[in-house]
């Protein structure tokens, strides 16, 4: 198994600094909208891949910073 203990945010702020300026993603509340969506569909496979891979806490988490992305705007 993988090591991925790396790549988990402690902070919403590190979250949002590592996919605005290193993954080079427009943080729009409309793209929060639909990672939200996809992320809470247990029938999509990129959800399903994600829970086998980090958990369902650190989902739990990531749904959370979407949302709080969705309130800021961009």
């Amino acid at each position: 198994m993988t090591d991925t203990t790396d790549i988990y945010f402690e902070s919403y702020a590190d979250w949002r600094q590592t996919l605005t300026q290193r993954c080079k993603i427009n943080l729009t509340a409309e793209y929060a909208r639909s990672r939200i969506s996809a992320l809470q569909n247990p029938s999509d496979k990129s959800t399903q891949e994600f829970i086998a891979k980090y958990g369902e806490a650190y989902l739990r988490q990531v749904i959370e910073w979407f949302e709080q992305a969705e309130r800021d705007g961009n």
